[in-house]
């Protein structure tokens, strides 16, 4: 069974600048957070441990280097979204390319010309270019010169960083968001506040300091992209993942719904609702959280909210006060306890599509803004066949149950914009740094030890997606 999706929905394919271009020191681009992150599992304990230190080892690879080599290729991967039939990409703009170091005065002109040609490339298709400011690529000088977002001159680096490419591409691009999945940084401040929590240190007062900042910089680009691009579209960006009691004891729900709020709703409510709410304010107070507010921020906090929330949807979460070490849940990135009732992808994240009715619903509710799902997808390992063909119906299989979910919601009366599968063509992993694990409708010939030729082909869930999008979701 079809559903009816509203005219002119986004039906799209996402990805991340540092996760595909490659061409890493091509352009005069500067270094930039995954940049240094190293490939395989060592990434996700360097993302959990203190005291990383952000430097290059020559005796570790370096997957993002080199990435799918988009920055080379992005014409052939641009004609291959078109034959799709994507009405929009999601994409970010590499902060280093723009600014090397991010505390420049004037902008790097290389970069620039980069990104016009590429948004050039897909206007020449029709595509929408749905841009994302900052999507976990930090400058490294920002990092070690300044301690990240915990500083609060980085607002001003970012906010001539955000000047820049709203006056040159104010033609091209009317979709935007800030910061991707903000919330991260409460479980990977390395990749999303630009810190590496250390030993000594307590992790509260930094991490919230430089969620300040963040939201500060967010209502800054808010107000400028209104200003410099009228009838544009500046959104957030959240990871979403809903939070289940593990049964009906309140002691459990009430746990559950603490956790939620903590991590779903803490930056929808700043930065859609344009305040601190309530919840947050007593957790601050039970941690001892002092935050420097300067005269001006929470006025300017309030006037910058986001036009619509872009959020990504990858598994729901199941939350019980008193876990033990054996109930913890493998691979859920997010922690939580087993759910019973939910089976797991190759990598231990949970599959849960009504998770994601659940979500649309949830986020309606409480925001009343449009919603735009700008990532959703399955990590699996792939087959190539003798033949040359790759048959991923398990990937088929899954998004389709999510885009029933969408279309559920919509029935449901929310004001869904669109919907941009993640890793619509394979790229490095942003937690594990591996090739291996694939989301694309397209294969890129790319492995984890860095052989392979790079060569593009279409899966069979390219000429599913294709079907889907020509008819808008009726044939799924």
């Amino acid at each position: 069974m079809g559903y009816k999706f509203p005219k002119g929905f986004l039906w799209g394919g996402a990805t991340a600048a540092n996760q595909m271009e490659g061409g890493f020191h091509e352009g005069n681009k500067g270094l930039n957070i995954a940049d240094v992150l190293p490939g395989g599992k060592q990434r996700l304990s360097i993302l959990a441990e203190p005291g990383f230190n952000f430097e290059i080892d020559p005796n570790k690879y370096y997957p993002n280097h080199e990435g799918i080599d988009f920055y080379h290729r992005y014409k052939e991967d641009i004609a291959l979204f078109a034959e799709m039939g994507f009405k929009a990409f999601r994409m970010s703009i590499a902060w280093t390319r723009i600014f090397p170091r991010g505390d420049e005065l004037e902008p790097n002109e290389e970069g620039l010309a980069f990104y016009d040609r590429v948004f050039d490339e897909l206007h020449k298709y029709g595509i929408e270019p749905v841009v994302t400011i900052s999507h976990y690529e930090m400058p490294v000088t920002l990092v070690k010169e300044y301690g990240g977002w915990r500083n609060r001159e980085v607002v001003t680096f970012f906010e001539r960083y955000v000047t820049a490419i709203f006056n040159r591409y104010k033609n091209k691009v009317k979709y935007w968001m800030t910061f991707n999945e903000i919330n991260s940084g409460l479980m990977m401040p390395i990749m999303g506040l630009g810190f590496a929590i250390q030993k000594e240190e307590d992790k509260y007062q930094p991490t919230y300091q430089a969620y300040h900042h963040q939201f500060v910089a967010s209502a800054k680009a808010v107000k400028l992209g209104h200003e410099i691009i009228p009838g544009s579209q500046i959104g957030c960006m959240i990871i979403f993942a809903p939070t289940y009691s593990f049964d009906c004891n309140p002691e459990n729900v009430m746990y559950a719904l603490d956790q939620e709020r903590l991590f779903n709703f803490f930056c929808g409510d700043v930065q859609v609702r344009g305040e601190y709410p309530a919840f947050i304010k007593r957790y601050f107070k039970e941690h001892n959280i002092n935050l420097e507010i300067q005269p001006g921020d929470l006025e300017l906090i309030k006037e910058g909210t986001v036009d619509y929330i872009g959020f990504s949807y990858y598994m729901s979460r199941t939350e019980k006060k008193n876990k033990t070490q054996e109930e913890i849940g493998q691979g859920n990135m997010i922690g939580g306890v087993k759910n019973p009732f939910l089976k797991a992808s190759d990598w231990g994240w949970e599959i849960d599509p009504e998770g994601l009715r659940i979500s649309l619903n949830k986020l309606y509710d409480r925001y009343r803004v449009p919603l735009f799902v700008v990532e959703n997808g399955l990590g699996a390992y792939d087959k190539v066949e003798e033949d040359g063909s790759i048959n991923d119906d398990y990937r088929i299989d899954y998004l389709r149950e999510h885009i029933k979910a969408m279309g559920e919601s919509i029935e449901d009366g929310v004001d869904l914009m669109g919907y941009t599968s993640w890793g619509c063509i394979d790229l490095v992993s942003a937690s594990s740094g591996e090739y291996s694990k694939r989301y694309g409708f397209i294969y890129v010939d790319k492995h984890d030890d860095g052989s392979g030729t790079l060569e593009r082909s279409r899966k069979k869930s390219f000429f599913w997606y294709k079907d889907v999008i020509a008819s808008n979701g009726e044939n799924l």
